[in-house]
């Protein structure tokens, strides 16, 4: 049980996300007697990271609610997947296929990998398969199957009666050619199957019917069922009212999206949920990770070369900057997450609240004592020329007797992941520095100083050589430069481990060996 003073103090955004939402929502949670969050996806193309994100982050707030109340907690996600199919995405195969059924619901456009019944269910499996991969605890909820089986026909009464006022709300927001033909309903033609864009003529309230004008033809149609559906923004607010939304985090390219739905849902008469507005995903171009463009790291990727506790920490930092995805950040992201486990050893309390790991772990941090940092353990890969787990174990067990797999299943899938990113990414990018004569007579007396050398000596002592040997070789006044031309030797880049800890585990005579190779 924390400590309440603890819990009052601590400032790390989940809990003071959770704190906001139950001081705005407060009569509404003890009416339900529940608290619900919600995550919104478009299964208009495959999920993406940015996805797992808002999930990720959702659920860190959950496990704060669950230290600040006692009201149960639902986290719904949303899968929009009764919005029409607007452009083909880039990362699809059957691209003919899909451009057949452009601006059907995605519930109604077949399925290119011919698994589902359409492309909506397919990416709606995808959605689950995934959050289930990572055991998010969750409620999934379709737009078709709501919209289709009349559990939101209350809710689309209610914006039917507040048509006019929806209207003045919207209206002012688009431009005059939009004006002449915006309707927050979008019927679903009965013979295309398209979702239109088309004006209306009349309403009739009592009857819960809307007449189109369809290309100069009337088009009657129920706003009950299926028959129609809302247009994005109103849509939005409809889906808060009819599920008592509390929660709901969205990019900040939704922010004016959602103040309109604020406007909308106050106007039917419910208040909006309490809201959190993140900064975008980019790829490494800085460009927005898109569905349909499929750029960026995508989920597969990122689980094969790291865990996915080390993406959630991706996720948890700075949630309101806006954050590159793509390969090359992801071992700065597993050392990250291997330093906090770290430190989560010596902190108070309070401390670990304000540690990332804990809302990672959903405050249970694992006890496993760090061997090594991802990069060490990626020179590691290279200077052993180990190409799967069993022969690394070895090599690691050759200079820590006292370990095993067993105790240490954290650094056991780290030997996997890092043999898989060096040979994936950090191989490609090596670029192996030839030095000059005053560079090599440098290296070959740091050979002559790792004579002096053995293995029984600590890491410390052997760096403070590595350092004397600088100094005595033209580096005493730039030591930073010394180690640089030792790492792009060696190691084929500008940065390298810290070379005391790696001589003495990777064995003196064996460095020695590796350097005079390079030199070669």
């Amino acid at each position: 049980m924390i400590k309440k003073e603890n819990l009052d103090k601590t400032s790390s955004w989940p809990f003071v996300e959770a704190k906001k939402m139950l001081r705005e929502r407060k009569s509404q949670i003890e009416k339900k007697g529940k608290i619900t969050l919600q995550t919104g996806y478009g299964p208009s193309g495959l999920p993406h990271i940015g996805t797992f994100g808002e999930v990720a982050r959702t659920s860190m707030i959950v496990n704060a609610l669950k230290h600040l109340t006692n009201f149960p907690t639902e986290i719904i996600t949303f899968s929009d997947d009764m919005d029409g199919l607007r452009k083909v995405p880039d990362n699809i195969p059957k691209k003919k296929l899909l451009e057949e059924n452009l601006h059907k619901p995605l519930t109604q456009v077949p399925d290119p990998f011919e698994k589902f019944n359409s492309f909506g269910e397919h990416n709606n499996q995808m959605l689950k398969n995934f959050l289930d991969n990572f055991k998010f605890n969750y409620t999934f909820k379709s737009s078709t199957e709501l919209y289709k089986s009349g559990f939101f026909n209350p809710s689309l009464q209610k914006i039917l009666e507040n048509f006019d006022g929806i209207m003045n709300i919207i209206l002012p927001t688009l431009g005059k050619e939009r004006q002449k033909t915006y309707s927050p309903f979008l019927p679903i033609c009965p013979n295309t199957g398209h979702v239109l864009e088309i004006p209306v003529k009349r309403i009739d309230k009592n009857k819960s019917k809307i007449v189109f004008d369809n290309n100069g033809e009337d088009l009657e149609m129920s706003i009950y069922d299926g028959n129609c559906k809302l247009q994005w923004k109103v849509d939005w607010a409809m889906r808060w009212y009819a599920l008592d939304v509390d929660f709901e985090m969205y990019g900040k390219d939704l922010i004016e999206s959602a103040i309109l739905s604020t406007k909308i849902i106050k106007l039917i008469g419910k208040t909006n949920p309490s809201g959190f507005a993140y900064e975008l995903f980019l790829d490494e171009k800085g460009e927005k990770i898109s569905k349909s463009k499929g750029n960026g790291i995508t989920i597969d990727q990122w689980l094969s070369y790291a865990s996915p506790q080390s993406l959630s920490l991706y996720m948890y930092q700075n949630p309101k900057r806006a954050k590159k995805l793509y390969k090359e950040i992801v071992s700065k992201a597993v050392d990250d997450y291997l330093d906090l486990i770290e430190k989560a050893k010596n902190q108070n309390e309070l401390q670990l609240l304000m540690n990332p790991v804990w809302h990672v772990h959903n405050s249970d941090v694992p006890k496993e004592k760090m061997i090594m940092s991802f990069s060490m353990l990626l020179n590691l890969v290279e200077t052993s020329n180990a190409d799967n787990k069993e022969l690394l174990w070895k090599f690691v067990k050759k200079y820590k007797k006292d370990i095993s797999e067993k105790d240490c299943p954290i650094f056991d899938n780290l030997i996997g992941y890092a043999i898989r990113y060096y040979n994936d990414v950090i191989k490609k990018q090596k670029k192996y520095k030839n030095p000059n004569n005053e560079e090599k007579l440098a290296l070959q007396a740091l050979i002559k100083t790792l004579d002096k050398c053995n293995d029984e000596m600590s890491p410390e002592d052997i760096q403070t050589l590595i350092y004397s040997t600088g100094k005595d070789n033209g580096y005493s006044e730039n030591l930073r430069d010394w180690f640089k031309l030792i790492y792009e030797v060696v190691f084929g880049d500008e940065n390298g481990p810290r070379m005391g800890f790696f001589i003495s585990f990777f064995g003196v005579n064996e460095t020695k060996d590796l350097i005079i190779n390079k030199l070669k």
